[in-house]
């Protein structure tokens, strides 16, 4: 598994609130936009990112981490596993405290980049699982 209970526990609870969501878009059908939306409900401030930086969950997006003119404490990564790597190396470039890659999202040499690097990571779980197990 990649990602204890203790990691999962701090990204949600102790590394911040603004968290980037990388693949969201204004598509309600997609699962990115439900998860924002439980984030949301939780607390967390989304940034989407998208290629068309849509605003999406009343927030402004962007179309790129790089994009973004503040901090991010957490990536969300809602694209496919051979995409996701290039994602969390950026994550690791904007200074980021934390990578999520969600369900079915599993890219084992990220992880040990993004890990090597000081950031907490999780794989193949999901934020808006996990959110409402927590007593926040």
């Amino acid at each position: 598994m990649y990602g204890d209970e203790a990691t999962v526990r701090r990204i949600l609870t102790g590394l911040g609130d603004t968290w980037a969501v990388v693949g969201l878009s204004s598509n309600r059908g997609r699962a990115a936009w439900g998860v924002a939306q439980v984030l949301q409900r939780f607390g967390k401030r989304i940034v989407p990112v998208h290629p068309k930086a849509e605003t999406v969950h009343g927030e402004r997006g962007y179309a790129s981490l790089a994009d973004i003119p503040f901090t991010v404490d957490v990536v969300d990564v809602f694209v496919n596993a051979g995409l996701a790597g290039a994602v969390a190396d950026e994550a690791v470039s904007k200074g980021a405290g934390a990578v999520w890659f969600q369900l079915g999202v599993v890219d084992e040499a990220a992880y040990e980049r993004t890990r090597a690097a000081g950031l907490e990571m999780v794989m193949d779980r999901c934020p808006a699982i996990e959110i409402p197990r927590l007593t926040l």
